[in-house]
């Protein structure tokens, strides 16, 4: 579960997709969460009103109702609105004098009490909340009459209805308001995901852009992207510009200085000729030779390490079967007192992701030692998986004992003496894999002899 957690975790905070859109997603979230309030707010306003107009009306129908007779206030027997003359009804009637004293109520009322004194200061009309004795809510609105058909009159006309009518209402908005906020919030979330999804298609045609510049189909980055990328895709031109041209300068001096190099040891190879003529300086000439063959073969290992470095940006991918043809063709023509087999273990369309001057040198290295100490077998296998390249070159020579295996990747560490070398080969193969973030293996063939595994 941990593991699990820490994966998810892990391509959340990697995903720029991901992190906007949870970040957008909270600002909705937090954004519907405020939003409710006012709309429930609004809501319940509206709804007042309403209630407040519906009894206004109901009290403009007791006020057309009402008759003065001297002074007296009389009610007609049936009143227009005939709610009011239906016991247990939910709209109630009551009007006052202006000392607060009840005159009249209507029969939906009759039972009903609760603890009100109309105020007659001229405030016009007021809508209230309030409880009857048993603690039931209503709504109250309370207006005075100053004028009735012409003549003088002070009175407080009150209606009431009860509240639990607005109050289911209010929850079945409520419940309503919910849904549909909910729905309204998954409809932007999928609004969102999709608005990012396009944004970042000019994101994916970088990233496909920059995967043919690492498999060496494009040079450069296109300018056919947004104005906001545009900065970044001319800086990574020019990083490929410069590391290009690095390169090509840097293998440029390299090429000079073998070149410069070859010459004077041309020279002393031909003054050790010159000198073994004597009998007498025969054996100085074998030391200055054997000097010069090992200042010959340093200077090649150091340029092929300095040479053979992996491009930060640029991948390369080689055909196999072609390099090991061409590798087993020189071979074959070295050793062919021999008559070596090699064997062929590994598809024809495989490609080795490394350079191919690097391969070549690491391949080469280990096959002439394979041809070199094999009884007449060699076989080369390959094969790529999960992201790991794995190729393996094997004899059926005496192959490297298991306590002499770590020694001899040691540049200058040798266990045949009878062969002409100063023991660089793996050294090389080994450089030019940790350049690769490679690694090395020597292992028991069965064929009988060594295994060289080799793991990209």
């Amino acid at each position: 579960m941990t593991l699990r957690f820490r994966r998810v975790k892990a391509r959340w905070g990697s995903s720029l997709r991901l992190r906007l859109m949870f970040g957008s997603a909270v600002l909705a979230v937090l954004f519907m969460t405020a939003l409710l309030p006012l709309l429930r707010s609004a809501f319940l306003i509206a709804l007042e009103q309403t209630v407040e107009q519906r009894l206004a009306a109901d009290a403009g129908a007791l006020i057309s109702a009402a008759r003065t007779d001297d002074g007296k206030l009389t009610m007609p027997s049936k009143l227009p609105d005939e709610e009011f003359d239906i016991p247990d009804a939910k709209l109630l009637g009551f009007i006052y004098d202006r000392e607060g004293n009840l005159l009249w109520q209507s029969r939906s009322s009759r039972g009903i009490a609760f603890d009100y004194l109309p105020q007659y200061d001229g405030g016009g009309n007021r809508l209230l909340r309030i409880y009857d004795s048993k603690g039931k809510d209503f709504y109250l609105y309370d207006v005075e009459v100053d004028l009735l058909r012409g003549e003088s009159a002070a009175f407080s006309i009150v209606t009431l209805q009860p509240a639990s009518d607005t109050k289911a209402l209010y929850r079945g908005f409520t419940t309503q308001l919910y849904l549909w906020l909910g729905l309204a919030l998954l409809l932007l979330l999928g609004l969102l995901w999709f608005g990012l999804t396009w944004g970042f298609r000019s994101l994916r045609g970088l990233r496909k852009e920059l995967d043919e510049v690492e498999s060496g189909n494009r040079e450069r980055l296109s300018d056919k992207h947004p104005s906001e990328l545009l900065r970044l895709t001319g800086s990574l031109n020019r990083l490929l510009d410069s590391e290009r041209q690095q390169r090509e300068r840097y293998r440029h001096s390299l090429d000079d200085l073998a070149h410069s190099l070859k010459t004077p040891l041309s020279v002393l190879q031909g003054v050790s000729e010159v000198i073994a003529a004597k009998p007498e300086n025969r054996e100085q000439t074998r030391i200055l030779q054997g000097q010069i063959e090992r200042m010959s073969q340093q200077i090649g290992y150091q340029l092929q390490r300095a040479s053979l470095r992996k491009s930060g940006l640029i991948r390369h991918r080689v055909p196999l079967q072609q390099v090991v043809n061409n590798l087993c063709d020189a071979l074959d023509k070295v050793y062919r007192d021999k008559q070596v087999t090699v064997q062929r273990q590994f598809d024809p369309w495989l490609e080795i992701p490394m350079e191919r001057a690097a391969l070549l040198e690491l391949l080469g290295n280990l096959l002439e030692n394979a041809y070199r100490l094999c009884l007449g077998q060699v076989r080369i296998r390959a094969s790529i998986a999960q992201g790991i390249c794995e190729l393996c070159v094997e004899d059926d020579g005496p192959g490297v004992p298991v306590d002499q295996r770590e020694r001899i990747l040691r540049r200058g560490e040798r266990l045949d003496a009878q062969h002409p070398g100063q023991g660089i080969g793996t050294a090389v193969v080994k450089d030019i894999l940790e350049s690769y973030e490679g690694e090395l293996f020597v292992e028991e063939s069965e064929l009988g002899g060594a295994a060289f595994r080799i793991r990209i």
